[in-house]
């Protein structure tokens, strides 16, 4: 009984880890958000020079850990350099699609993230996700779509010069970004967080630098650097760097479908952020959506017996019931 009592402590811990985790990593990536509008208001529109800088800092920090330590390099090489560019990519694609389509668009389109790491971590990782899951994974999506009805509903949607074009991008990027989770989740179980983030900093500064080479020569050369941009762009990389240490301890705890999910409130996060930091006013469907998503955040964190710990307590009530069979039975022999 004693075990029994320690195991659900040790579930409950993990949920409120999980949810408060998933919140740590949601209000980064919503401080992310706002450091990339300062730094396109100010004329530094150079997404992937911005997760260069990510990413070197989490080779040299990381790689100078490894590099003391000198572990067994657990994980192949080509599963980390698959986990950057899919990485690397779905940034590049989400942020290019801003520029065609809509705030809104981008918003919702980004859900279908969530479908796909349903969908690969079922196919690849072999987790199986019950109703109570399910149904969280549903009004998680309502809060989103709440949060979209919102903005049409205040006048704020804006079509965009290319809808379509910005539509498709976006729907590339969200599939990217599950691939990305799907594997980060694979690797940081079966691997260490110190190699993971690593190879996915060494991997993602090459591919990060072919990448500026190629789309961002032009923008670089035609920026008028300030000591202002350069603190901007600093307290972006220190911010990510902090989100990627994290997201480790998420998916081993929680799975990359918990992380998918708290990042929904990120666009609540930021509703707050206008409100209390730029004193914008915001329309009443925003806190019916944000309650709604941390329902569903909550609903889906729940644990659920799994199928094996059925088994286990069926297979002790069978060995409690033929033990007190073989008592009876031998009081009642002569």
């Amino acid at each position: 009984m004693g075990l029994n009592l320690e195991e659900i402590k040790t579930k409950k811990k993990l949920t409120f880890i999980g949810l408060g985790l998933g919140q740590i990593l949601s209000l980064l990536c919503t401080c992310n958000v706002f450091t990339s509008s300062e730094l396109a208001r100010k004329g530094y529109n150079v997404p992937t020079t911005q997760s260069f800088l990510t990413y070197t800092l989490l080779a040299i920090v990381y790689g100078g850990i490894m590099l003391y330590r000198r572990p067994t390099i657990k994980g192949k090489w080509y599963h980390y350099f698959f986990l950057a560019l899919a990485d690397v990519e779905g940034n590049f694609l989400v942020v290019k699609a801003n520029q065609y389509t809509s705030i809104t668009s981008v918003m919702l389109l980004d859900c279908w993230a969530i479908p796909c790491v349903l969908v690969l971590t079922w196919v690849f990782l072999k987790t199986r996700y019950r109703l109570m899951k399910i149904s969280g994974v549903v009004i998680c999506i309502l809060g989103v779509v709440m949060v979209v009805f919102s903005d049409v509903h205040a006048g704020s949607r804006a079509g965009g010069s290319n809808p379509v074009k910005g539509d498709i991008l976006v729907v590339a990027g969200a599939t990217l970004y599950a691939v990305s989770n799907t594997t980060e989740e694979f690797l940081v179980k079966n691997a260490n967080t110190v190699e993971l983030m690593t190879f996915m900093g060494f991997f993602g500064a090459i591919i990060s630098a072919i990448q500026i080479c190629i789309f961002e020569r032009g923008e670089l050369r035609a920026i008028d650097w300030s000591a202002e941009g350069a603190i901007l762009f600093l307290r972006f990389a220190v911010s990510m760097f902090l989100f990627y240490s994290l997201l480790p301890v998420l998916l081993k705890t929680s799975g990359s479908a918990m992380f998918t999910l708290s990042l929904l409130t990120s666009d609540m996060w930021a509703v707050l952020i206008r409100i209390f930091a730029y004193h914008e006013k915001v329309d009443w469907l925003y806190y019916l959506a944000f309650a709604t998503t941390a329902i569903g955040l909550i609903i889906y964190s729940v644990k659920e017996k799994d199928e094996e710990d059925q088994k286990d307590e069926q297979r002790k009530l069978l060995d409690e019931e033929d033990r007190v069979s073989l008592i009876a039975t031998s009081t009642r022999e002569p």
